[in-house]
């Protein structure tokens, strides 16, 4: 069961909710929630980078006793920069120009971009047990995170509860007021990128509409600014979850795309 988050603010749950959430603070992404003994925790910070998009800045993961800090091309064990392939007990660390990736024998595969994109996969003892941006896990969508008992919360408030408190942060919540824009106007062009054939091994593994929604958004809030950007993030989020799946996406990227 996986977690991820890409491009232009999407999130997907481990129940399989996708939602945007614009939030620049330091946020829950997945952590161990029971009362007593956490054995992990995952936060992570958005910021723009230097074309207005955002990024993940750093990540900060705790696995039970170690604290790891990521940043693109850094790796900081317990406030030490070391060296990767990185190992100790219970925890590898590997990264190269692409990827980083950190392994736990708890249950834990964390695989970031060093950019927009980061993906956890969390063995399935944590179920009902986890908290933050990425839900309960609890196998049921929308419930316990967007209703909750009699209450039910946009994503932007969802996501704002997930805010770690810093003492002198000085980020801003999200307004919780707006209305994300109906993009309809996009659907068909987003249907075609992600039907193409170099996907037809994935149609049967993905729910495909939750990243036509994905990239019908991306597409208005990249008004006339087509960069790769735009256009590319939600289609590489399909096409790892679709290796994830067991899929084999085919070449989708060409000189003139992507």
């Amino acid at each position: 069961y996986v977690c991820s988050t890409w491009g232009n603010n999407h999130f997907k749950t481990f129940d399989g909710d996708i939602y945007q959430f614009p939030g620049m603070c330091e946020y829950n992404f997945a952590s161990d929630c029971r009362e007593s003994y956490k054995e992990f925790s995952v936060h992570i910070e958005r910021g723009l980078n230097s074309n207005n998009h955002p990024e993940i800045q750093y990540i900060l993961i705790t696995i039970k006793e170690f604290t790891v800090y990521l940043r693109p091309k850094v790796t900081v064990v317990d406030g030490r920069i070391v060296k990767t392939p990185y190992y100790s007990s219970g925890m590898l660390i590997e990264s190269n120009d692409i990827y980083t990736k950190v392994y736990a024998k708890l249950g834990l595969i964390l695989i970031w971009n060093q950019e927009d994109a980061l993906m956890v996969e969390l063995d399935s003892k944590f179920n009902n047990h986890t908290c933050g941006l990425c839900g309960d896990y609890n196998g049921i969508p929308v419930y316990n995170e967007f209703i909750d008992g009699d209450a039910s919360y946009n994503s932007i408030t969802y996501g704002n509860l997930q805010k770690i408190s810093k003492p002198n942060a000085k980020c801003k919540d999200p307004d919780e007021s707006q209305a994300l824009p109906s993009c309809n106007r996009h659907r068909h062009e987003c249907e075609r990128l992600l039907t193409s054939p170099a996907f037809a091994d994935c149609r049967l593994r993905l729910n495909l509409e939750m990243y036509i929604q994905a990239c019908m958004q991306d597409k208005c809030a990249c008004t006339g600014n087509e960069d790769s950007f735009c256009l590319c993030s939600t289609i590489s989020e399909y096409s790892r979850q679709c290796s994830h799946a067991g899929g084999r996406p085919g070449e989708w990227r060409s000189q003139h795309f992507c």
